[in-house]
């Protein structure tokens, strides 16, 4: 049987919630270096993650602040361009992303 590879493979994001979940565990921060960087209470972005409340109907400067502290393009969350999640590479250790080399669904301390 022919081994199957994952390679280019990406999640579908079907909420806004787990695209910054997403992006902020391939960038390897916490929730609490995110809400820094973004300048915000950690309880209030760990509310956007779990989806508690929505980052689409948060005012446009605190969303910017979100989205510039994940390095995204806030034109193109906005357009949900990143409904495709990260490329996924498969490793011999496992899934990776394929732009950082971070195991794939691995926390961050």
């Amino acid at each position: 049987m022919e081994k199957f590879s994952f390679d280019g493979f990406c999640l579908a994001h079907l909420k806004m919630n787990s695209i910054l979940r997403e992006k902020r565990l391939v960038l390897g921060l916490t929730q609490q270096q995110v809400a820094d960087k973004a300048k915000i209470n950690y309880r209030q972005y760990q509310k956007f993650e779990s989806g508690e409340r929505n980052i689409m109907t948060a005012s446009f400067q605190l969303t910017c602040r979100v989205i510039k502290a994940l390095n995204m393009d806030i034109e193109k969350f906005y357009n949900g361009d990143y409904a495709l999640g990260e490329p996924l590479a498969e490793t011999p250790n496992g899934l990776v992303y394929a732009s950082t080399g971070r195991p794939f669904n691995k926390e961050v301390e």
